[in-house]
């Protein structure tokens, strides 16, 4: 088996019945409430399911659904991890190690009700006065780096020294995603918004602002991936798997490669792009991992979409708004619609939604989406590419 084209689909997608702040609910109950929606989005019948990949503990949700799994996946790499599930289960699917495999994530990242203790990028210990033995712990929170505000904020002055990127050009990234979540009900925010009320909003770590910030909320969401000799079994739209990488760098930011490009990205981006057959024009959407306003920029580089320095003016142009050539992360992205911590889960939501055409804020004849995931602080990165087209 040398590729993993057209090999799976997914056939079931769903998030957690709510969004936002959830206080009535523990980290496991959204774990389950995601399921059981992603579940009944495709009605695949429990008894069906041998295969679970999920960032909690995986016996516990396999116990509490009622599954004795074939196959088990507890990879972490941060907010990729799920991208990075959805290869893995699609290389057992098409290995024959299971069938159908539900992916689950959910956190309290708002509530903090009942959530798992060692989150990347966690500052507990350091806030709570504890010995941080963690490689970040060690070599930069003595030196005042603390949480991915000051991690992320390291590179992207570099980043804009490099290649000229202005501050207006980085608060468009918010502005044009909130052109995205304004038809969006789900999404936190959705009013629209300027340069000037970027800037307006308060300096969370130089150069970011508020808005260039991505949010703190509760939720998850949970996918359904299946053979795709089995995609007629089922009601919904079968959402085939073109194409998948995954990387690591560093899980210290301060020694990456490059601090204005992600080595991950690159790495990722072309595996996925190699195994798929595609090229950049046939990606009718795209949607980057957004937890600070430099990531999207990052990621249409690192990616091949436009060249070294190009980004910013790309974005501030229009080109990634509603109406423009690539649309990027068009249910507002972390920066507007959520972000619980791990991200990845939802970008792949709104790639499958809008490959179904079933997204609030639907592009118009979408054939291609590309979906591209960061985890910790340019630590990894997870790279997908989905079609609706069935293979030739």
């Amino acid at each position: 088996m040398d590729s993993l084209r057209y090999k799976t689909a997914i056939v079931g997608a769903a998030e957690t019945t709510d969004l936002g702040q959830i206080p009535d609910k523990t980290e496991f109950q959204l774990h389950v409430d995601a399921a059981l929606n992603a579940i009944k989005d495709c009605g695949v019948a429990k008894s069906n399911i041998d295969g679970i990949a999920t960032t909690m503990n995986p016996a516990a949700l396999a116990h509490y659904m009622g599954i004795v799994p074939k196959w088990i996946d507890n990879t972490q790499v941060g907010g990729t991890s799920f991208l990075v599930h959805v290869r893995h289960a699609a290389a057992a699917i098409a290995s024959g190690l299971c069938n159908t495999v539900l992916i689950s994530m959910a956190q309290s990242g708002r509530s903090r009700v009942g959530e798992q203790s060692g989150r990347i990028g966690d500052v507990s210990a350091m806030v709570e006065g504890r010995r941080d033995s963690s490689f970040p712990g060690q070599f930069e929170s003595p030196y005042g780096i603390a949480g991915p505000t000051t991690q992320f904020g390291m590179g992207v002055l570099r980043y804009m020294k490099e290649t000229g990127t202005t501050h207006e050009q980085l608060a468009s990234v918010p502005v044009a995603q909130r052109k995205w979540s304004n038809k969006v009900p789900r999404a936190m925010y959705g009013d629209l918004i300027t340069t000037k009320d970027v800037f307006a909003s308060r300096m969370i770590c130089y150069p970011f602002h508020l808005l260039e910030c991505c949010l703190v909320t509760d939720g998850g969401g949970a996918l359904i991936m299946t053979s795709s000799e089995n995609v007629g079994e089922f009601p919904t739209k079968p959402v085939y798997l073109m194409g998948t990488g995954e990387s690591v760098e560093t899980p210290v930011i301060s020694q990456m490669y490059d601090m204005t490009s992600s080595a991950a990205f690159k790495t990722s981006g072309r595996k996925a792009f190699s195994e798929s057959g595609i090229s950049h024009k046939d990606v009718n959407h795209l949607m980057v991992y957004d937890a600070f306003a430099h990531l999207p920029m990052y990621g249409l580089e690192d990616l091949g979409f436009v060249g070294r320095g190009e980004a910013g003016a790309f974005i501030e142009e229009g080109n990634t708004s509603p109406g423009g050539i690539l649309p990027m992360n068009t249910n507002g992205g972390g920066l507007s619609y959520t972000h619980t911590g791990m991200y990845g889960m939802f970008a792949i939501q709104e790639s499958v939604r809008q490959v179904r055409g079933e997204a609030a804020h639907q592009v118009p004849d979408v054939k291609v989406s590309f979906c591209q995931g960061v985890g910790g602080m340019f630590m990894a990165a997870g790279s997908l590419a989905f079609t609706n087209e069935k293979p030739h």
